[in-house]
């Protein structure tokens, strides 16, 4: 029975009505010793099959663990991250800096982490193309370093030359670390839409040398950040020309307040009763993951040109870091692809105005 299993559920259901059923028939047995040993043994076993059935049924409900493989972190095969083949000296590593902004258009104002490629430093002539990365919920832009291993896959692919060189910011997508946006301009709350896609780009455009067109920017996200990433692009396809959803979903699960939850910020919504954009879509997830794999489906049936539309699905994984740690390569390579490459900066190009991470 693997652990989001119906039997296993149900197995689990069983015993936690047996046991407290067990526990008193035999609460009042044996002798005093043997009584107070039966009695703590009772109350543990009523303790954890209760906690077992509430885990399970939390782990069918988000699909996080569809085998003990990915539970115990001994998965292998078709979700193995390949080994970088270089050697440490080999590798040539990019830098984090953060950059400020101060959202005119949203009225936020928070830092935005910021991948720079070795690049960057090394050839001041260049202008490159920029990704914004975001993440799920709960969850930070510093998932991106911890969770996704993200500056190690950033390296090797732009080492060995299979994604271009590339800036990647990774901005906060709230103001509140327990409100979720889901990137919209929530009603009455933070606009977290207009702080990404205007102000974001605003500044890493003032502060950066980055591409001004739309031709250099994408957008990319795991979970709810996956939607981020899809609706983002779908909505403002002058700003960003392609966009890569890992195990997203077509409808931001929350209400925004102006009824754009059921609407234009519904991506099936939007393909059937909107004109479609010329833009370039990645569609990603784990067949075994239910929910993104049926709304990547249905996006994918709707999504005709002008769109171009990408599907990569996994056979088996779950809604978890490790799958998306499988398909980011990939995704990556592809978004870079459709971006333009780095172009000359001419002359008065934006010097670089940014302030280093912290050391920890």
């Amino acid at each position: 029975m693997a652990p989001d299993s119906r039997a296993l559920l149900g197995a689990l259901a069983v015993l936690t009505v047996v046991a407290p059923v067990l526990t008193a028939v035999l609460w009042d047995r044996g002798r005093r010793w043997w009584r107070v040993t039966g009695r703590l043994a009772a109350s543990v076993l009523c303790l954890l099959t209760l906690t077992s059935t509430a885990l399970v049924a939390a782990n069918r409900q988000a699909e996080t663990y569809t085998s003990w493989s990915e539970l115990l972190g001994t998965a292998q095969g078709d979700q193995a991250v390949p080994a970088d083949p270089r050697s440490a000296q080999d590798r040539t590593p990019g830098r984090f800096v953060t950059i400020s902004v101060t959202g005119a258009a949203s009225g936020v104002s928070l830092p935005v982490l910021v991948y720079l490629p070795a690049a960057y430093d090394a050839d001041p002539a260049l202008r490159f193309p920029v990704i914004e990365a975001f993440d799920g919920f709960p969850g930070s832009p510093g998932s991106w370093i911890r969770g996704m291993g993200v500056t190690g896959y950033l390296d090797r692919e732009i080492s060995a030359g299979r994604m271009a060189l590339t800036v990647v910011l990774f901005p906060p997508q709230t103001t509140d670390p327990a409100l979720d946006t889901e990137c919209t301009n929530l009603a009455g709350g933070p606009r977290m839409e207009s702080f990404l896609t205007v102000d974001v780009p605003a500044a890493a455009r003032a502060h950066l040398r980055v591409r001004a067109d739309r031709a250099g920017w994408g957008v990319i996200g795991y979970s709810a950040g996956g939607y981020c990433a899809a609706n983002l692009l779908l909505r403002h396809p002058d700003t960003y020309v392609a966009g890569a959803s890992l195990s997203g979903y077509a409808d931001p699960g929350i209400r925004v307040g102006d009824g754009s939850d059921t609407t234009t910020n519904d991506d099936l919504w939007r393909l059937r009763h909107l004109p479609l954009p010329a833009v370039a879509l990645y569609l990603a997830a784990a067949r075994t993951d239910v929910h993104p794999m049926r709304d990547a489906t249905a996006l994918a049936a709707l999504a005709h040109p002008p769109i171009s539309l990408t599907t990569a699905f996994l056979p088996v994984g779950g809604h978890n870091m490790q799958t998306w740690r499988a398909l980011e390569p990939s995704a990556f390579d592809w978004l870079s692809s459709w971006l333009a490459a780095p172009s000359a900066a001419g002359p008065g190009a934006a010097a670089v105005s940014v302030r280093p991470l912290p050391s920890r």
